[in-house]
């Protein structure tokens, strides 16, 4: 489809949803305020540049001003910038009970259920996707009103180098056991297995990934949803944390991580340097474009996993283009762009209208549809309680650095979840 053919379909598309310029619409030149997080060579940062292009193309008076920000800002800061006259039109942000439902409760997003209704987002998102859209009236997910648009998928998994795992004579895990005989051969022969970040994500991610191994959808709902009461020492629990420790004593996990941010844990993998990495889909175009000098892959990992829809297209209450916002949202959600999106190497929402650009992309789309279908979609470790992404990487840093027992460890992760259990009442 030609660029020309595809700017007037979206045109069209935008036209039928009643979408554009309506009665109240400004006249003249206006300016779409963007904020996201998505790297130019990430799977999501190439197909929301092609969506710009798109929303320019079919708004020729509307010029679109795009602030990259680093996730870590925007989760530290945004509650301050949305109180502000600074907000954004349309952002991206992290969705989950600490991030997006927070700030529903505090009146900082718009409440979108109208516009999703009118725009048919609510047919086009399943109700597992729709769990971290919506928000009741104390920011829990799962029911109530839209509070955002999730345009990608996303899980954990993990990924290998092909050519250190043949070296090793090491066959692809398909297990817990052999993923942990394979790091024991790596350890063996002098090489530190994972490239873990534990300055940020993932190393706390990794830890949940161990617990989930021990896990059942209950123990999901309970810790994520409040459905019931949940034991930090329990046996999930305990063998996440037990487990990560002896990750760390035997070699597995470097010492030196506790001050590896996410960014260097990347570069390292694709650097050769680590012959595995656990960490989400996100990486996955990144890894693509950037490995030149070895054969890579990647295999889920065994049983439940953190994973969700990915972040979503927010509209802060002070947005003063609220319509231009929903227009771009909707071209980022058209079949063209999620199609960008997935061969450049990210989960599509959407199905594809065109096959997979590589075997490798339609077994990432593919993954993520077995996953699904099998409910084996955790969520992830930090989304619970407010500030708590930065709790549980402290947290964890001190299993890295053994200044902390897994049980002191628990300890530290459960207070914040129990204190915040009394503002949302349960």
């Amino acid at each position: 489809m030609s660029k020309r053919v595809l700017a007037a379909a979206l045109t069209a598309v935008l036209a039928i949803a009643g979408c554009g310029s309506g009665e109240n619409t400004p006249a003249g030149p206006r300016t779409l305020k963007l904020w996201h997080y998505e790297g130019p060579d990430s799977a999501m940062g190439v197909a929301w540049a092609e969506a710009i292009k798109q929303f320019e193309a079919t708004h020729p008076n509307v010029k679109v001003a795009f602030e990259e920000k680093g996730f870590e800002q925007i989760q530290k800061t945004a509650p301050m910038i949305m109180n502000s006259g600074d907000a954004p039109d349309v952002m991206e942000y992290n969705k989950g009970n600490a991030t997006a439902g927070l700030l529903s409760k505090q009146g900082l997003l718009t409440d979108i259920s109208q516009e999703v209704a009118k725009r048919g987002w609510d047919k086009q998102l399943s109700p597992a996707i729709q769990t971290t859209a919506r928000y009741d009236e104390k920011g829990v997910m799962g029911s109530g009103k839209w509070y955002g648009i999730p345009n990608y998928a996303e899980y954990v998994m993990v990924y290998y180098n092909k050519d250190m795992f043949a070296q090793k004579g090491i066959e692809v895990p398909k297990t817990l056991d052999e993923l942990t005989s394979a790091m024991d051969k790596f350890v063996g022969a002098g090489v530190t297995p994972l490239a873990v970040g534990g300055a940020e994500y993932p190393a706390h991610q990794i830890m949940y990934q161990l617990a989930l191994t021990k896990a059942d959808r209950n123990w999901v709902d309970r810790y994520q949803r409040y459905t019931g009461s949940v034991d930090f020492h329990d046996a999930a629990w305990t063998y996440g944390a037990n487990t990560f420790a002896d990750w760390v004593r035997k070699g597995y996990v470097s010492k030196d991580s506790a001050g590896v941010k996410a960014e260097d844990m990347g570069v390292s993998f694709i650097q050769g340097k680590h012959p595995i990495m656990i960490t989400g889909t996100w990486w996955y175009g990144r890894i693509a474009a950037g490995i030149k000098d070895f054969q890579w892959g990647s295999f889920p990992w065994p049983g439940m996993t953190a994973g969700s829809a990915g972040n979503m297209w927010v509209v802060p209450k002070g947005s003063k283009n609220k319509d231009l916002a929903y227009d771009f949202i909707a071209i980022t959600m058209s079949q063209p762009i999620q199609d960008k999106l997935r061969d450049a190497g990210g989960v599509p929402l959407v199905a594809g209208s065109s096959p997979a650009a590589s075997p490798q992309i339609k077994e990432l789309t593919d993954t993520f549809s077995t996953l699904s279908s099998q409910d084996r979609l955790a969520f992830y470790p930090d989304w619970p309680a407010p500030g708590y992404y930065a709790v549980q990487v402290s947290a964890v840093q001190k299993l890295i650095t053994a200044t902390a027992s897994a049980g002191q460890v628990l300890d530290e992760i459960a207070k914040p979840y129990q204190e915040n259990l009394a503002n949302v009442g349960k």
